[in-house]
């Protein structure tokens, strides 16, 4: 195995804030899958939460080198949590069928906030690489 993409999203907490409370519930709605929607609601709707899912995706579509948008949205990703409460991502529909071409077979996740940021970090790995070693010689 290799890896085969690395991402990473910085993001300010107030600037979600700012956005829920322009858009509301839509902009959750926007940014987050059904079941990710259903947990934020009984969470309280925190800003710091949707700033976590918001930052995993955007590092995911960056380890997957397209960004959000034509190719990979937003409700293809869906954060979720593993038996030892450790996040994990689930991708379907475009997002899948994206990293399937890109040869990925495992995602990793790492969220962090602490109270103005949260952080998110996203490794791949493939069957294929996707670097070389430049010469020494040159």
């Amino acid at each position: 195995m290799s890896i085969v993409g690395v991402g990473t999203d910085l993001v300010a907490i107030h600037r979600i804030a700012a956005a829920m409370e322009r858009h509301g519930e839509r902009f959750a709605r926007r940014v987050l899958a059904d079941a990710e929607v259903e947990q934020w609601l009984h969470r309280g709707k925190t800003a710091a939460f949707l700033a976590k899912r918001f930052a995993a995706k955007e590092a995911l579509s960056k380890a997957l080198g397209c960004g959000i948008g034509a190719q990979v949205g937003f409700h293809d990703i869906h954060i979720s949590s593993d038996g030892s409460g450790a996040p994990a991502l689930i991708l379907s529909g475009a997002g899948l069928e994206h990293a399937r071409s890109k040869g990925v077979v495992a995602c990793h996740l790492s969220l962090s906030d602490e109270r103005d940021y949260a952080l998110a970090y996203v490794v791949l790995e493939g069957r294929v690489a996707n670097t070389s070693v430049p010469d020494q010689d040159t």
